[in-house]
C-alpha cells in the first residue's frame, strides 16, 4: 500500500501584524534560517502562500522565509471589495516589505512571487529587492495576442463568478480539484493542501468556503488584463529570473509568459508544467530559485 502524502505546515518562527489600512490588517509569518538572505513570498490570485509549503519548505535549511498572504486570502479577513485591486496590492506589498525590515532587521532581501504577485512586485518599488524570482508572470506586450489576452482574462474571471463558493466538507472541494483539468499534474498531497488552505469554516457551522470570495478573485482576473500590457521587464533595476510554464502545454490560466520579452530576463521554464508550476514540480522549481540567488551572492550560509 502506497503511503499517502501529508503536508503539515509548521509553527512559524515569528510572527508581524501589518496593518494595511483602516479595514485590513495581514498577519507575515516567518519560517526557515533567521541567519540566511531574506527571501519574500507571495502567491496566485484566489491561492493562498501557505499552499506553496511544498515548493518553499525545500528553501527553509538555507534561506529567511517571509511569506504573507494577498489581502482577504488565506490568514487575512475578508474586507471591503472596493478595496480589492491590483493599486491596493502594489501599496499593500511596499508596506509589508518596509515593514519586516523595520521589525525583523534590514538585509539583503529577495522576492519570490508567483502569477499575480509577479505583476504586483514589478510594479512595487523594485529597489527593495537585490533580486526577484517571478513564477509564470500574466505579461502581455500589445500585439497580436494581446486579444487572446483579454479573451483569456474574461474567460477566467467568467468561470470564477460560477464557481462553487460553499461545499459541505473539505473532501467535497478535494473530489472537485480531482476532475479539474488545471489540478491534474499536482504533486501528492497537493489537493488535501489547497482545501485545508483555501477555505475556512462557514460562520453558521454548515460546512466549508473560500476564505477568498469568488467575486474577489474574479475583480483582480479582470483587473490583471489591464496592467499586464503595461509592464516592461527591461526596466527592472534588480536582478530578475523568470521561470515559465512549459510553452507546448494548454495554459491552466491565462497564456504564459511573452517569449518575446526574454531577452530581457534571465528566463527558465520547467518542462511538463502548467501554471500551477510549484505544485507540480516543487523540486525543479526550488532548484532554480536556489541557481539564481547563488549566482546574485546569496547561496547556502552552511
Amino acid at each position: 500500500m502506497i503511503a499517502k502524502t501529508v503536508w503539515e505546515l509548521p509553527e512559524p518562527l515569528a510572527t508581524l501584524e501589518v496593518r494595511l489600512d483602516d479595514n485590513a490588517v495581514t498577519t507575515v509569518r516567518r519560517h526557515g534560517n533567521p541567519l540566511g538572505p531574506r527571501l519574500v513570498l507571495s502567491h496566485a490570485n484566489g491561492l493562498a502562500i501557505d499552499l506553496y509549503y511544498p515548493f518553499w519548505s525545500l528553501l527553509a535549511d538555507d534561506y529567511d522565509l517571509v511569506v504573507y498572504d494577498l489581502r482577504n486570502h488565506g490568514w487575512n479577513a475578508v474586507g471591503p471589495r472596493r478595496d480589492h485591486n491590483i493599486p491596493t496590492l502594489i501599496h499593500d506589498q511596499d508596506l509589508i516589505v518596509e515593514s519586516v525590515g523595520a521589525t525583523w532587521g534590514r538585509k539583503p532581501t529577495y522576492g519570490i512571487f508567483h502569477s499575480v504577485a509577479t505583476l504586483v512586485a514589478i510594479l512595487a518599488d523594485t529597489e527593495a529587492y537585490s533580486g526577484l524570482v517571478l513564477f509564470d508572470p500574466p505579461l502581455c506586450k500589445p500585439a497580436a495576442n494581446e486579444a487572446e489576452f483579454d479573451a483569456a482574462a474574461e474567460r477566467s474571471a467568467a468561470l470564477i463568478r460560477r464557481r462553487s463558493a460553499t461545499f459541505r466538507s473539505l473532501y467535497e472541494f478535494i473530489e472537485v480539484l480531482m476532475v479539474v483539468p488545471g489540478f491534474s499534474r499536482v504533486a501528492p498531497g497537493v489537493r488535501e493542501l489547497m482545501a485545508s488552505t483555501t477555505l475556512r469554516p462557514r460562520s453558521d457551522g454548515d460546512g466549508y468556503e473560500l476564505r477568498c470570495p469568488r467575486e474577489y478573485e474574479a475583480q483582480i482576473s479582470e483587473y490583471v488584463r489591464g496592467f499586464a500590457p503595461l509592464l516592461d521587464l527591461s526596466l527592472l533595476t534588480c536582478p530578475t529570473k523568470v521561470i515559465g510554464a512549459d510553452p507546448t502545454l494548454p495554459y491552466a490560466f491565462l497564456p504564459t509568459f511573452d517569449l518575446s520579452q526574454a531577452t530581457a530576463v534571465d528566463y527558465d521554464f520547467v518542462p511538463e508544467a502548467t501554471h500551477f508550476l510549484q505544485f507540480e514540480k516543487p523540486r525543479e522549481c526550488a532548484a532554480l530559485v536556489r541557481e539564481f540567488l547563488e549566482a546574485n551572492g546569496a547561496g547556502s550560509t552552511r
